[in-house]
């Protein structure tokens, strides 16, 4: 046993499995650059007032989830638990927002939370998100959707579920809140239940606890209360979704964990994860970036989990990426063939090929068994009366045929059988 192990809840990804958590990474990115998004990357800690105010303090993020500590300098900085506050950070302070709008970024990586880990619920959690600002049109929300919709579709997932809704507008939500607290009010609530339901009571309905969801069964829904344009915004967005046919389901109780959310709201469950079904989601953010300093623009965007895609794939007995980490494997035997081998593997690198050799000197049948155990395509072997003849054996590893190739033509002989 090893003195040290990774923190707890943060998962190591190693090869072969690691290949498959790029794949996914990748073709969730993929997804959103093929619909314009460009690529940002940010800070891993940010100011903590940052999430506090962007994120909001009565969500369970803020108030029980983050890691915050003082720096060197005694700031108060955090750990991002999650991507659009940041982005929002970004986009004002470099003025992005000026451009051409709407502004559409995309991002990936490492987001914090501390909660019980659990699978699928990790401390260090690896997402991509998207964000369009500064634009506010139902067809752009249906863009941000059906962009998620084909990541997930791409890499082979199918056993999911969109869920959607609409949260209101500045119009109906003070109405609709006040209507809220007189219901929620009106409950046997515990004292921490109640002080969130002063703060934001749509909060309580997020909450997971048995009793809290038995108490809140016949609680006022937003969906009912929308204003004429809050609904016609809703509407137009779910005519764009089935104009692009990305199947939904309309979930009037859907709260996402984050207060800024409004308007289009919406979740990708996947049931074959068990209590954490969620594999990603996100809504419309409108009024979020004036909260931040910023010009009072709109936005919408999302966050997808590549740990949970991960998991849904497996779940649904699915892979992904190379079954490899090879294409070509070179049997050097002899210091004279490394000589002619190591340069001809990096020739064929440069031309895309993935290779590795048999290091350390080693004997054929030891170099041939490491050259199986790679999984490559083809092996690249080559002694003394190679290195003198001009020649290296190109052997399919499948059939065990093997054909001496001039060295010079040995680049193109690989590349036209890898095709």
């Amino acid at each position: 046993m090893s003195e040290f192990q990774a923190p707890k809840g943060v998962p190591d990804y190693l090869p072969p499995d690691s290949a498959q958590f790029v794949a996914v990474r990748d073709g969730l990115l993929e997804s959103a650059r093929r619909a314009g998004y460009g690529y940002v990357e940010l800070p891993i800690f940010e100011d903590t007032a940052l999430f506090a105010r962007g994120v909001g303090e009565s969500t369970d993020v803020v108030s029980k989830e983050m890691y915050t500590f003082a720096d060197r300098g005694d700031r108060s900085v955090t750990l991002r638990p999650e991507g659009t506050a940041g982005v929002m950070r970004a986009v004002i302070e470099h003025g992005i927002d000026r451009g051409a709008l709407p502004a559409k970024l995309c991002y990936s990586g490492p987001f914090f939370r501390y909660e019980r880990p659990q699978a699928g619920r990790y401390r260090q959690l690896q997402q991509v998100g998207v964000e369009a600002v500064g634009v506010d049109d139902p067809a752009l929300d249906a863009e941000v959707i059906a962009v998620a919709d084909s990541g997930f579709r791409s890499l082979g997932l199918d056993g999911f579920r969109l869920e959607i809704t609409s949260l209101g507008d500045d119009t109906c939500r003070p109405q609709y809140r006040e209507l809220l607290q007189e219901f929620l009010f009106g409950l046997d609530l515990d004292e921490d239940t109640r002080r969130r339901a002063e703060i934001n009571p749509l909060r309580v309905l997020d909450d997971k606890r048995p009793h809290v969801r038995e108490m809140t069964a016949d609680a006022p829904l937003m969906l009912d209360h929308l204003s004429e344009s809050a609904r016609e915004h809703f509407d137009a967005v779910l005519g764009y979704l089935d104009a692009l046919r990305v199947p939904y389901v309309v979930n009037p109780r859907m709260v996402r964990g984050l207060d800024y959310y409004t308007k289009t709201t919406f979740e990708f469950v996947h049931d074959g994860l068990g209590a954490q079904s969620g594999i990603g989601g996100g809504g419309r953010y409108d009024g979020l970036m004036r909260q931040l300093g910023g010009r009072d623009l709109s936005g919408i965007g999302f966050g997808l989990g590549v740990d949970r895609t991960l998991l849904a794939l497996r779940a649904e007995g699915r892979t992904v990426g190379p079954r490899a980490a090879v294409d070509v494997y070179g049997v050097p035997l002899g210091d004279a063939a490394k000589r002619v081998l190591v340069p001809l593997a990096a020739a064929l690198r440069a031309a895309g090929v993935r290779v590795d050799l048999a290091y350390g000197d080693r004997g054929m049948k030891g170099a041939m068994r490491a050259a199986d155990r790679s999984g490559a395509t083809l092996a690249l072997v080559a002694g003394d009366r190679d290195v003198d003849a001009g020649t290296v054996g190109v052997k399919d590893l499948s059939t065990g045929e093997q054909v001496d190739v001039a060295l010079d033509a040995v680049v193109d002989a690989v590349l036209s059988r890898l095709a």
